[in-house]
């Protein structure tokens, strides 16, 4: 039977994380070009984010794919269940990573749709 873990404990983690996360961060001036309350630094945050979760999604299907290859050439030291954890991960990545595109683009199109 798998464990799972104390609730308390994982968000106790989270927190923490954030909290460190934030300390990393310092506001700088703002540009001429950011709308009002949002800091180059914020901004910049969030496209390295967004970046950063797009290269982690295209290292699982590359890693996936290496797999995959590796398992149909006959490789010894790869077994199936590795091969299918890590396109189970791929696929979960990518879900994931397209749902978060299609907030982005909903949002955005509520923004647009806003009086001005």
């Amino acid at each position: 039977m798998v464990e799972r873990a104390d609730i308390n404990s994982l968000l106790s983690q989270m927190r923490s994380i954030r909290t460190e996360m934030q300390q990393g961060i310092t506001p700088v001036a703002q540009p001429d070009f950011a709308a009002p309350g949002i800091s180059k630094t914020e901004s910049a945050g969030f496209a390295d984010l967004l970046k950063n979760a797009v290269d982690k999604v295209n290292e699982h299907q590359s890693e996936a794919s290496r797999l995959r290859t590796a398992y149909e050439q006959g490789d010894p030291s790869v077994d199936l269940p590795q091969v299918m954890i890590q396109a189970q991960k791929a696929s979960v990545s990518f879900q994931a990573m397209t749902q978060v595109r299609n907030r982005l683009v909903t949002a955005y199109e509520d923004v647009m749709k806003m009086p001005i």
